[in-house]
């Protein structure tokens, strides 16, 4: 039975109402000719709309909402080239796992048969990125489609959804009513009996289990469960970089984050296991030949959902259920508890190496300082998003990371510049929490126009750019690859007076021991402060040397 309404004067005011049926609090967008109505629709409504200056940051924006909120982001856009902006976040959403609707205007109905001014089949072009896209064809779908586009997203695995909304069907008069609204509350799935003794009798022979947590685990809230199964079976534990948190990295079973593009840390502690137990672990995150090269261990997925086909990652048993209760439910029926097999030596480098960076005081900055001193000035539950580029290499690595969700990367798409549009989704999303970005000057000025959004909205973040004057990660691939690296540099503006250009704060450090008061002054603040940092990438291929050291001395 469907819940009455007064009839709607249009179509763009049945969609806002929509929203609000699915308890949608913000949408970030740029209005266009063809979605004025829906723009105007939104300031009559309770929804906030957030102005941004790029369609792409606006999908970044409602990308991390969605990420840190469980919830889908929303972002809004005209037809054509706004809608094509939308499709780089809004793929990052569906590669990261993140719940988003991308919304957008497209041509009438009355001339999409024909060529026609910005039309351009959007449909398709969104589809291999989305869950889910389509074409609003007629006003009366409008309730059912958005009601399926939010389940769809939010739906394990989550991802992106896309709809087109026809200029003519917008402006349409509207006599339709809105869905009942109800929330549905699923009950959690129980793993299967059969499958929890199968896991239980692969780890009562196993000699050396680790247990793999991934963003998975994050979107279950399973940390805490997590937790009770490593201490219970005594079991290390390691994240992906999209995990980071979920197991606290000063708990004396972490092993860290694995993902690095060579042979790091904590894949000792992988080489030396004949079980892997996978928990909320997608493959996207990274490739399982990397911790898995024989594919001779034996793996147990705990995940919502079965595990993606790889020779690496062939599944011995699989429990598909809630996490929390499969880790309960395995932990009980393991008739032992586990010496702790983690290497006490490899356990330490990790943190030996952070703590050399804290007192390296060469100016340039070590990466390992930038890092020490971000993780002195941030509390616990703090967040800080890593863009892509050489540094977000040295913060998966080494950044301690103690609750989900505080350390937030990208790496299914691994897009860059999404850091300063998703901080401002971050401070929307959790304003309790001091929000900082930690961005190359490559990325930086992909989305930096951003800063303005975030100082209309009165929002407070912080933005370290890590400088070298070039594609740093690239650099660091062609020195290994090829043995040198050609056409990554170039140059950048003054980016204290840049950020002043907008009523912003700029720091320029010009010595190490400037970074942490000045993150800490940054971080106090009531604005958007820029902090520009110079950096000495040189430890890239130092790091990549004493790898291969420690890969001699411990196997």
């Amino acid at each position: 039975m469907v819940v009455g309404v007064e009839p709607s004067r249009t179509v763009a005011e049945l969609i806002v109402q929509c929203l609000e049926n699915e308890g949608v609090k913000h949408v970030f967008g740029i209005p266009g000719e063809e979605n004025i109505r829906l723009v105007d629709a939104i300031s009559r409504s309770s929804i906030d709309y957030v102005l941004t200056r790029h369609e792409q940051g606006a999908s970044f924006m409602a990308e991390t909402y969605g990420r840190l909120t469980g919830r889908a982001g929303v972002c809004s856009a005209t037809l054509g080239p706004g809608a094509i902006n939308l499709l780089l976040g809004t793929a990052d959403a569906t590669t990261n796992s993140t719940p988003l609707l991308a919304l957008s205007a497209q041509v009438g109905m009355n001339r999409s048969f024909k060529e026609s001014h910005q039309s351009v089949d959007l449909v398709p072009m969104f589809a291999p990125v989305t869950k889910w896209a389509a074409l609003v064809a007629t006003p009366g779908a409008v309730p059912e489609m958005i009601r399926k586009a939010f389940k769809l997203a939010q739906t394990e695995r989550p991802g992106a959804v896309y709809l087109a909304v026809p200029e003519d069907v917008e402006q349409a008069d509207n006599a339709h009513e809105l869905l009942p609204l109800r929330i549905n509350v699923p009950r959690p799935d129980e793993p299967a009996a059969e499958q929890v003794e199968r896991a239980a009798a692969i780890l009562n022979a196993a000699k050396n289990p680790v247990v793999l947590a991934g963003h998975g685990a994050a979107r279950a809230n399973a940390s805490v469960a997590v937790l009770r199964f490593a201490e219970t079976l005594g079991i290390p534990v390691a994240t992906t970089f999209h995990g980071k948190g979920v197991f606290p990295d000063d708990h004396e079973l972490t092993l860290g984050a694995v993902g690095f593009m060579r042979h790091d840390y904590v894949n000792f502690g992988f080489d030396r296991a004949d079980v892997i137990i996978a928990v909320g672990y997608e493959l996207q995150e990274f490739d399982p030949v990397r911790i898995n090269p024989r594919g001779d261990k034996k793996i147990i997925h705990i995940h919502r959902f079965p595990a993606e086909v790889d020779a690496h990652y062939d599944v011995a048993v699989g429990l598909h259920g809630e996490i929390s209760r499969s880790l309960d439910a395995v932990a009980r029926a393991v008739g032992r508890r586990f010496e702790s097999n983690r290497n006490e030596r490899i356990s330490e480098l990790l943190a030996e190496e952070l703590t050399r960076g804290q007192a390296d005081d060469r100016f340039p900055l070590a990466p390992a300082r930038i890092v020490a001193d971000t993780r002195a000035a941030l509390d616990r539950s703090d967040i800080v998003l890593v863009d892509t580029g050489a540094l977000k290499m040295w913060m998966a690595r080494l950044y301690p990371t103690y609750e989900p969700n505080t350390c937030l990367i990208s790496n299914g798409l691994s897009t860059m510049s999404w850091t300063v549009p998703g901080a401002i989704g971050a401070k929307l999303a959790r304003p309790e929490a001091k929000v900082l970005v930690a961005t190359g000057d490559g990325a930086f000025l992909m989305n930096s126009q951003e800063i303005e959004t975030a100082l209309r909205r009165n929002l407070s973040i912080v933005i370290l750019i890590w400088v070298d004057d070039a594609y740093g990660l690239i650099s660091w691939k062609m020195d290994l690859e090829i043995g040198h690296n050609v056409d990554t540099g170039f140059g950048n503006p003054d980016f204290v007076t840049y950020a002043e250009s907008f009523g912003a704060t700029g720091y320029r450090i010009t010595a190490a021991d400037e970074l942490l008061p000045t993150l800490r002054t940054a971080l106090a603040a009531d604005t958007v402060s820029v902090i520009a940092c110079p950096v000495d990438y040189s430890a890239n291929l130092k790091l990549i040397e004493s790898l291969g050291e420690v890969d001699e001395s411990l196997t």
